[in-house]
């Protein structure tokens, strides 16, 4: 199986620039293996390059236990919360309101580069690309190991600019796709129908345009074969993750795919260092999840874990797993 793991262990993930399931949203020109460092690097869906500057990948490599016991002291008196909450009262309600303002605004022409095939990134946005490009690759590997997508139904369930969504539409398969950002959905729109008009030849198979809508995760609804959630976990705490993930498992018969930034010390603290560096664009508030606590929810909604494993770059790292009924 492409994901079996043990929990936690470090499991390296080729990119294979060869797939055919690379989405337009990424242009790797090289093969390479990415290792997880000894000290995990920060999350994706924040914005981690404002830590950059003041923080390089030497710097944090070199921290030891004396040093991240002082820099722990340090980040104990930080109050990022009040940042937190001058954020949530600018646009008037709480942490949805904030993503949801961010990612149509700030964030969406930021991960919109990310997430392309421009040249005008820096090499950490490059990095998470990348990272993000592994994810894809390896939620479309599970998807097509067990037989043809030909008229499969599947929700993408904060979709972005469309990274999921296009290939598994070539792949012939009936995509629902929807995000919390109406600029996101539009973008996504944009790339499927020139994607997908291009890839349409005479041997090729029915390709169906995914449906796009702006919905977020609470409002979903329906029916699908599959469900899949990546990189969106981020933007829940832990006590609205749980009905999140029994939510998307009454929309799901067969199997749910997600993927989250796992809960670590480390990486825990490298994230509040990030909180203390939030840069111009404020990026929203990040939350990191145990996968135990993910597995527990599962279980609790009646589903288990088949299939699991680690996805991680210099900067982007991702638990990602797939779950069935019990």
């Amino acid at each position: 199986m492409a994901f079996s793991s043990p929990l936690f262990s470090p499991v390296n993930f080729a990119l294979n620039t060869n797939s055919t399931h690379h989405p337009k949203c990424t242009k790797p020109n090289t093969r390479r293996n990415f290792t997880i460092s000894a000290i995990p690097p920060l999350s994706t869906a924040t914005d981690i390059s404002a830590v950059t500057a003041p923080l390089d990948g030497t710097t944090l490599a070199v921290l030891g236990g004396s040093s991240v016991a002082a820099l722990a002291a340090i980040l104990s008196i930080a109050d990022p919360e009040r940042r937190r909450q001058l954020q949530a009262e600018e646009v008037g309600g709480g942490d949805k309101e904030v993503v949801r303002e961010y990612f149509n605004n700030n964030g969406f022409q930021r991960w919109k580069k990310i997430y392309g095939d421009t040249d005008d990134v820096n090499k950490v946005q490059l990095d998470i690309r990348l990272g993000h490009s592994k994810t894809v690759e390896n939620v479309m590997k599970m998807l097509t190991e067990e037989g043809s997508l030909q008229g499969v139904t599947i929700c993408d369930a904060g979709c972005g600019t469309g990274c999921l969504s296009i290939p598994l539409a070539k792949e012939g398969a009936v995509v629902s796709a929807s995000d919390i950002s109406a600029s996101m959905v539009a973008e996504a729109q944009k790339q499927a129908q020139e994607e997908l008009f291009k890839a349409k030849d005479d041997q090729s198979p029915a390709l169906v345009m995914p449906k796009f809508e702006v919905k977020d995760l609470e409002s979903l609804d329906g029916k699908y074969d599959t469900v899949v959630c990546l990189d969106v976990m981020i933007h829940y705490p832990q006590s609205k993750a749980d009905g999140m993930i029994a939510h998307l498992a009454s929309l799901a018969e067969n199997r749910l795919i997600l993927s989250f930034a796992p809960k670590t010390f480390y990486y825990d603290l490298l994230k509040r260092i990030g909180e203390l560096f939030p840069g111009p664009s404020k990026a929203t508030r990040a939350y990191l999840h145990a996968e135990a606590d993910v597995e527990k929810a599962l279980q609790k909604a009646g589903w288990k874990i088949r299939k699991r494993g680690l996805i991680g770059t210099q900067f982007y790292f991702a638990k990602l797993i797939e779950a069935v009924p019990a």
